[in-house]
């Protein structure tokens, strides 16, 4: 599998604060210089290569201007399969139908860890973004905060997962439940859609309930990142 590169400060401090051991090299500017002294003193200890690199330079280490002054290169995550016959028991879980935009996934990771989330579950479907480095990047270090799964059947793992959490879909429809609505007589196991076409019908019958943010304006609709915001603040 190919090496992430992980940009700016907050997502490279969250790499070396929870994954020391995968970081593989490090590339600074001048301006970062203190901030990234740890960090060389631990790769130094471990016989990894680490280097100050002018603006120009950097912008090609990390594929992008935007990568805040400091950028690693790290092994990439092994995302493991859901195991049917022990699935993860969390107070809150939170799982991707399709979401295809590695932005919004950063995006939402990010939301997922401000609101003090710890699992995340994917559906692998063709399209599907999975980890990368624009989510890394846009997760400002997120994504480090949470356990990661994937499944290929999500509609089997929500049958699973049904009796340790109440299975929860985000949708339009008129008949979904306001968040305010919901029981919360268990753990919530909140799935959000792809960006055009939302959950995915088969997804939608495997949960229990369905549940949308009540419109007060002109425009009805979110970007699927916004919407995961709101639901996150009003569910965990």
């Amino acid at each position: 599998m190919k090496p992430d590169t992980i940009c700016g400060v907050n997502a490279v401090a969250a790499l070396f604060a929870r994954r020391p051991d995968d970081v593989l090299r490090l590339f600074y500017l001048a301006e970062r210089c203190d901030l990234a002294g740890p960090w060389c003193a631990g790769l130094a200890a471990a016989h990894r290569p680490y280097r100050l690199v002018p603006p120009d330079e950097m912008a090609k280490v990390a594929g992008t201007p935007h990568h805040g002054g400091v950028a690693a290169v790290a092994k990439p995550r092994v995302i493991d399969f859901l195991d049917y016959q022990a699935p993860p028991r969390l107070p809150f879980l939170l799982v991707l139908d399709g979401l295809g935009n590695p932005h919004n996934l950063g995006a939402i990771a990010r939301s997922a860890a401000f609101f003090g989330v710890r699992g995340l579950l994917f559906h692998e479907v063709p399209g599907a973004a999975l980890p990368s480095d624009a989510a890394y990047r846009t997760a400002e270090g997120g994504l480090e905060y949470l356990s990661l799964w994937r499944t290929r059947d999500l509609p089997h793992a929500l049958a699973v997962l049904t009796p340790h959490y109440r299975t929860v879909a985000a949708s339009l429809a008129a008949e979904a439940l306001p968040p305010a609505a919901l029981p919360r007589d268990r753990p919530v196991a909140l799935v959000l859609g792809a960006e055009e076409s939302g959950v995915s019908a088969a997804v939608v019958a495997a949960c229990r309930r369905t549940v949308r943010i009540p419109p007060v304006g002109r425009v009805h609709s979110l970007n699927i990142a916004q919407a995961a915001a709101v639901l996150l603040h009003a569910l965990t």
